[in-house]
């Protein structure tokens, strides 16, 4: 989903970005091997894509959650804010990095339910937490810890929500074209 608005900013690269986001740039070239289109239009503002970056890093560091987990919140945010970049970026990751079962990455692409039950109330959750701004009910924060995840583990969502919001809000945008290797897994939200 893109916005009506494009923003007419150019997306950056090493050669015109400025100092701040061209050493983001040049690490994401050295850790990745490239320079995602999301990167390079979120680096017109370096400390959108430092804050974005930085947070990130965090929650895949520190969040508590397994990588099939952190994609799982990642792509239900994604999918419920309507960012096709995002949504296949994170299918692929799922699929190739996390080893989330192709399954549970197509139930929340495809708005289904998830079959795995642990994972389905992460998700059911994270949707929760979005739709009500922050406001879950006592029942709804219960069904989290009843499946074995923690109070932390909450605030670690709002830190994902933000990371994401940041990401997903910029795309829309910016109408950020997907980079040749996430094809394989483009998505849009049925209308």
């Amino acid at each position: 989903m893109s916005a009506e608005y494009k923003l007419s900013l150019p997306f950056q690269s090493l050669e015109t970005a400025d100092p701040n986001a061209k050493a983001v740039l040049e690490k994401a070239k050295a850790q990745l091997g490239f320079i995602p289109n999301m990167y390079a239009g979120m680096a017109n503002a370096s400390g959108l894509l430092d804050t974005y970056l930085v947070g990130y890093a965090r929650f895949r560091k520190d969040s508590g959650f397994t990588p099939a987990e952190q994609e799982v919140v990642f792509l239900t945010i994604s999918r419920a804010n309507g960012c096709d970049y995002c949504v296949a970026a994170h299918s692929l990751i799922a699929d190739q990095m996390s080893k989330v079962p192709l399954p549970v990455t197509d139930a929340i692409r495809d708005g289904r339910p998830i079959p795995d039950p642990k994972l389905a109330a992460l998700s059911t959750f994270t949707d929760t937490m979005l739709r009500t701004r922050g406001l879950p009910a006592n029942a709804d924060v219960e069904a989290f810890l009843a499946v074995g995840y923690s109070e932390r583990q909450v605030l670690e969502i709002i830190l994902a929500i933000a990371v994401k919001t940041l990401s997903n809000y910029a795309n829309h945008l910016l109408h950020t074209p997907l980079d040749a290797m996430f094809a394989s897994r483009v998505w849009q939200r049925a209308a």
